[in-house]
């Protein structure tokens, strides 16, 4: 049986085959290590306000996890909190969040598909920020509701919900991951062309 060749998905193949190149010379690295490495994307949900009483309906619960295994190919995990805050009316113990991460070609494929489907349906779209980058170069931002991905039926879903996204990166400082997520597509917002006073 002849064997099978994998491919690399898509926008992992763009990034070695002319990102890192670009990348060098942007800001004269002098090796391909220097060069900022994507390691992961963490996306997570805060399940507070479907809190009934401090209790989290089995439904809505089964809705957070299906939404999110949609949409990154992998199992979520439901996350319990640390400490009790009261201002929230969070007791300790009780499910808080709903978190996937994603490594390797999962992630490279959710990418994807977060740049060239999900965004474009954004209503009103005109670029995400480039100001939410860290000290170490991540970069996060969070999208309203879940009926940005296609892959998402609405006339299922009984709850519509956002989610916290964050792309971590190594090597890296807020420059250069921004240069990298550019060259990957990702839709940043333009700056505005200053007029000309006469």
């Amino acid at each position: 049986m002849p064997a099978t060749t994998k491919t690399n998905p898509r926008l992992q193949q763009l990034y070695k085959d002319s990102i890192v190149a670009k990348t060098m010379t942007e800001f004269k690295l002098e090796n391909a290590h220097q060069v900022p490495v994507l390691k992961k994307i963490v996306v997570n949900a805060g399940l507070g306000k479907y809190l009934d009483n401090q209790k989290l309906k089995p439904e809505v619960r089964d809705q957070f996890l299906k939404n999110f295994a949609t949409i990154s190919g992998q199992r979520a995990i439901l996350i319990k909190a640390r400490k009790a805050v009261a201002n929230f009316k969070v007791r300790e113990g009780n499910p808080s969040a709903v978190m996937v991460t994603m490594r390797r070609e999962r992630m490279w494929h959710f990418l994807d598909r977060l740049i060239n489907l999900a965004i474009p349906r954004i209503k009103d779209f005109r670029g995400v920020k480039d100001t939410a980058f860290d000290q170490g170069g991540s970069y996060s931002f969070g999208l309203t509701e879940q009926a940005v991905w296609p892959e998402i039926n609405m006339s299922n879903s009984t709850i519509t919900h956002g989610m916290h996204i964050t792309m971590v990166f190594e090597n890296s400082n807020a420059k250069m991951s921004r240069f990298v997520l550019g060259e990957l597509g990702m839709p940043f917002v333009q700056p505005e062309e200053k007029k000309v006073k006469k």
